[in-house]
């Protein structure tokens, strides 16, 4: 296998594939899905780059991408690369502030904007930024301000580029691009601080094809990936760039509370996504299961047990299974579990890969005992999304893979910090010369800031230290734990676990309020609004019930003593929560200190 340079990729995959299918996208006008050629789209980005080129963005220039997913941040993207520019992705969701930040601190001229509040937001920034001149705009229907002068549309960029100058400009910088070259810069959420610049290079991404391929031998040009993590991400930015490679056909989901109808309508075999959508589904089947009939509850759960035996006890242990088990499960899966998926839209799922945050051992065993391709794994911006991951066979639940080749990881003894080396990992922090002494050893491994432990070549992880709790009484706790194992109850949206300093563990509760209001109206309780319905003591005493069930196996000191319920949930807007949805701590202990003190009023 050959392993190209991103700014050469994509041209070489449609000598290849040609008029084959390489992306996807759902139009919001009619709601159908348009495709495009692997030619097509090799032609729009030689497009994008000569449009780039003539309109003065120079080698190694930061240019900024602020969207949500859409078919032009591949253009936008492979472009960039093509002319050894830098892509820096915003998250759609950011507020001008956050945006103002990262676009000073990388010193972006242009910057590229989805639809109207990306625009909105850019253009109340650029009056004020030293660095953004100019934004050209994905969406056709966006509305310019009166006093704009300098916006264009991505459609009216692309005609600058229509002349042999700007192509001869993009081949010659295409023919001296580098592995060393940066690729782009990842800005971290930032949940205890100001983001920082993740610096990316080629030679990066070239590295998690390479070691990709060896570890999913069973990936091909025949599958479809559904694009639904925002491409900012690295979990989804890495993976989009490995199915290119593959010549796997990616579709875009524009709209993440659309999601549930795009899969029915594409029905993918690979998707990455986070543990919270999985939580989801894990919710929805225990509810669907309650509330069948007797004889029914009885076959799913009969159904389950035989696909946990079948997959965990047996095939995972590479043991054969007994005839009868097999035979059974063979029949489970192709109906209940078939059901189950279709529903989903997830029924042709060969592998759907899940990091981000933990994913709590009770949702996973399900998923594995209803043979959802699920595969646990672990990683972070700083090393190009994957250190590990699970094998085929032979995974650990409670751990979070084995190692990918070619990444190296130790233990810190002094703390039980992941310390990881490899050429995924990136160089260094953009312009953070000091932090970056700090983040790597002398010996060069980089220092995640996640504590775990090693058993043979499996990775397990305990807690990001920065998050690790002291009790008053001298006890630590991790709170993303304990988070992880409430969480998953289907009456909880959101968790903050508190204890840092205190004398016992209390937590700030978000409920499911459309499962708590069905509960609600099932035991006949009466309420005027949300802010009666969390007061209301049969609901207190519900939610504390469900909490000791989970919290059943904890040490004492870890248990959750007291907690408040609220009204509204931890929200980006307010700070409370980072763009991939982690909790900001600092800031929730601000912003409910008088809560939380109610908490531990004697």
């Amino acid at each position: 296998m050959t392993y190209y340079h991103l700014a050469e990729l994509i041209h070489r995959r449609a000598e290849k594939y040609q008029k084959r299918q390489a992306l996807l996208y759902r139009n919001n006008e009619n709601g159908k899905w348009n495709e495009i050629s692997w030619r097509e789209l090799s032609d729009k980005v030689m497009a994008t780059a000569k449009a780039m080129a003539e309109f003065g963005i120079k080698e190694h220039e930061n240019i900024g991408v602020y969207s949500q997913n859409m078919v032009h941040c591949y253009y936008t993207d492979f472009g960039a690369y093509a002319n050894r520019a830098v892509s820096v992705p915003l998250y759609a969701t950011s507020s001008p502030a956050q945006i103002e930040y990262i676009i000073n601190d990388a010193e972006i001229k242009t910057l590229f904007v989805g639809e109207q509040l990306q625009y909105n937001n850019a253009f109340k920034v650029q009056k004020e930024s030293p660095f953004l001149e100019r934004l050209i705009i994905f969406d056709r229907t966006v509305k310019l301000n009166p006093e704009d002068k300098t916006s264009i549309f991505f459609d009216d960029f692309l005609c600058l580029g229509e002349n042999a100058q700007a192509e001869s400009t993009v081949k010659v910088r295409i023919n001296e691009a580098s592995p060393e070259d940066v690729a782009t810069i990842i800005y971290t959420s930032g949940t205890t601080g100001e983001p920082k610049g993740v610096v990316l290079h080629h030679y990066s991404f070239i590295e998690v094809c390479r070691i990709h391929d060896i570890r999913l031998p069973q990936v091909t040009d025949k599958d479809t990936s559904m694009c639904f993590l925002p491409l900012t991400h690295i979990f989804e930015k890495a993976w989009s760039s490995y199915c290119l490679h593959k010549g796997v056909t990616i579709a875009i989901n524009q709209d993440p509370k659309k999601i549930q109808e795009t899969l029915k309508e594409v029905h993918p075999t690979l998707m990455c996504n986070v543990p919270r959508f999985w939580e989801k589904v894990y919710i929805g089947v225990q509810d669907k299961i309650a509330s069948s009939p007797g004889f029914m509850q009885k076959i799913f759960r009969d159904a389950i047990k035989t696909g946990h035996d079948y997959n965990l006890e047996y095939k995972n242990k590479g043991i054969r299974p007994p005839a009868g088990l097999a035979f059974k499960f063979n029949l489970y899966n192709k109906t209940v579990f078939q059901m189950l998926k279709k529903v989903l839209g997830l029924e042709k799922g060969k592998l759907f890969p899940t990091a981000g945050a933990p994913l709590a051992d009770n949702v996973n065993i399900f998923l594995q005992s209803v043979n959802m391709p699920i595969v646990v794994g672990y990683g972070l911006s700083e090393t190009c999304a994957t250190v590990c991951f699970y094998p085929d066979k032979g995974f650990i639940i409670g751990s979070i893979g084995t190692l990918m080749p070619g990444v190296k990881v130790r233990i810190d003894p002094a703390n039980n910090e992941i310390l990881v080396k490899g050429k995924t990992v990136t160089s260094g922090y953009y312009k953070k010369p000091e932090e970056n002494i700090h983040v790597f050893t002398e010996d060069g491994y980089f220092r995640t800031g996640d504590a775990g432990h090693m058993e043979g070549n499996t990775l397990f992880f305990h807690e990001r230290i920065k998050d690790l709790y002291k009790t008053s009484n001298g006890k630590y706790i991790a709170p993303q734990a304990i988070e992880g194992l409430i969480g998953s109850d289907k009456y909880i949206q959101q968790i903050a676990v508190i204890g840092n300093d205190r004398k016992f563990v209390s937590a700030l509760i978000v409920p499911d309020f459309e499962q708590l209001e069905k509960y609600a109206k099932s035991k006949l309780i009466g309420y005027t609004d949300r802010e009666e319905l969390i007061h209301n003591q049969e609901i207190h005493r519900m939610i504390e019930s469900r909490i000791e069930e989970h919290q059943k196996d904890l040490a004492s000191y870890e248990k959750i003593k007291r907690f408040m319920l609220l009204p509204q949930p931890f929200t980006m807007e307010s700070r409370e929560m980072t763009d991939t949805l982690k909790l900001r701590r600092p800031v929730i202990l601000e912003n409910y200190a008088t809560q939380i003190e109610e908490m531990y009023k004697e």
